[in-house]
């Protein structure tokens, strides 16, 4: 056995705590595998007071988290604390410039600041993991950065808020609207009680700038990612995909573009049920990355928690303990690309487009003439009865095409006095 390697945790909330209790349980095994033990040696959070169930009285308290980088007992930050800027960053930085080696969940943070930290790892020769950040205890971003580092990476894609994909999946299998299992989500913990960044996109947005940044060796670019959420989903949309065989689900997606770009977006997708993103419900996460030499690999398991973040965070512990760093985006921060953003329009696809519309005369023949007009050809057209305050629901299927077109049809329906509120556009995962 090598010397302890110390360990400083700034956060001790959900995950902060799972990873004590896993220290706790497993420590001697984890010994074993990672060469030494892992011991944390120092904590920080917001109520000293409060009880979470285990002793706090065996580490050293600091009440300010960015005290914890200059702790002269401490190899390695564990960030717990959440954020993409405030005290998370400057802890981060702290920490590396202070020779110590960094671990975090912090997606966010990754997402807007991950190119400067790996470049001040790299530079002190010290290590910066984030597998915790993606899919909780799924071991993607390893995946990607060791086990599919010799491949092309094609298009990586997957579900990546299990906020989300709780509230679709119940949403099919119930048949309730949106804002009725959302607020059983909150009552059961699933989704917070501001859910603004799980359900508009913006959570799973992080994630994906940080798997197409590991996919295609370029610098994260979430300002880069088109994001539309879940929250105009309705139970009509469930059932119209299901009578076509499809399943709505929240995807990220990531895949160069053929004249160079990077496309990057987070839009729900109908996904035909053959597909196996189709049968991921629940809470569960699912990423799939399809290589040149090794094909398709889907990685799915629990995207969130206590345990299965807590399992990350410690196999990164486990890695630094045995001297394992690397590059964090599998190759040197300099050498990663800065590649335009893709235009979204240019992409070919099928599409599913609901309109609530007033039931009079002529409103078909308005949709199809603005359909026709752009050059969106329709592959099927379903109307159905009147709902209580006198509206239609009317839901289109395209054949392929660009997606500049259909936008171009939604334009000119813009403002039309037949439409109630506004279309929902969905796109067909090919």
């Amino acid at each position: 056995m090598g010397e302890t390697l110390r360990v400083a945790l700034a956060g001790l909330g959900t995950v902060g705590g799972g990873v004590i209790r896993l220290l706790d349980t497993n420590g001697d095994l984890i010994a074993r595998r990672a060469g030494r033990p892992i011991e944390i040696v120092a904590v920080s959070a917001r109520d000293r007071t409060k009880d979470r169930g285990f002793d706090l009285n065996r580490f050293d308290w600091v009440d300010d988290s960015a005290e914890l980088a200059r702790h002269p007992d401490v190899d390695v930050v564990v960030e717990l604390v959440g954020g993409s800027d405030g005290p998370a960053l400057t802890l981060a930085r702290a920490a590396l410039a202070a020779g110590k080696s960094v671990v975090t969940a912090n997606k966010a943070m990754i997402a807007h600041h991950g190119l400067e930290l790996a470049q001040a790892a790299e530079s002190a020769n010290l290590a910066l993991k984030f597998e915790a950040a993606v899919a909780g205890g799924v071991p993607v971003i390893k995946g990607l950065r060791e086990g599919a580092a010799a491949n092309v990476i094609g298009r990586v894609y997957g579900i990546l808020n299990g906020t989300c994909n709780f509230i679709l999946s119940k949403m099919e299998a119930e048949g309730r609207d949106f804002a009725d299992i959302l607020a059983e989500a909150q009552r059961l913990g699933y989704a917070e009680a501001d859910p603004s960044f799980d359900i508009d996109g913006v959570d799973a947005a992080h994630k994906l700038s940080i798997l197409a940044s590991l996919a295609f060796g370029t610098q994260p670019a979430f300002d880069a990612v088109g994001i539309t959420g879940i929250r105009h989903v309705i139970a009509a949309d469930i059932a119209e995909a299901a009578s076509l065989g499809y399943r709505v689900r929240l995807l990220g997606i990531a895949d160069s573009a053929a004249n160079g770009g990077l496309f990057q977006r987070v839009h729900p997708h109908l996904v035909h049920e053959s597909h196996p993103l189709a049968h991921v419900t629940g809470s569960t996460n699912a990423v799939v990355a399809e290589g040149n030499f090794v094909g398709r690999l889907l990685f799915q398991g629990a995207g969130a928690g206590d345990g299965p973040t807590a399992s990350a965070v410690v196999a990164d512990l486990i890695d630094i303990a045995r001297g394992e760093f690397g590059p964090p985006y599998a190759m040197p921060a300099d050498a990663l690309a800065a590649q335009p953003a893709a235009d979204s329009g240019e992409r070919r696809g099928r599409a599913y487009v609901r309109f609530t519309v007033a039931d009079r005369v002529g409103v078909l023949a308005e949709i199809a003439a603005a359909m026709r007009d752009a050059g969106v050809s329709i592959e099927s057209l379903m109307q159905r009865g009147a709902n209580p305050d006198g509206s239609v629901l009317v839901a289109i299927v395209t054949h392929e095409g660009p997606e500049r077109a259909v936008a171009h049809a939604l334009e000119k329906l813009r403002g039309s006095s037949s439409l109630v509120g506004e279309p929902m556009w969905m796109h067909i995962l090919g």
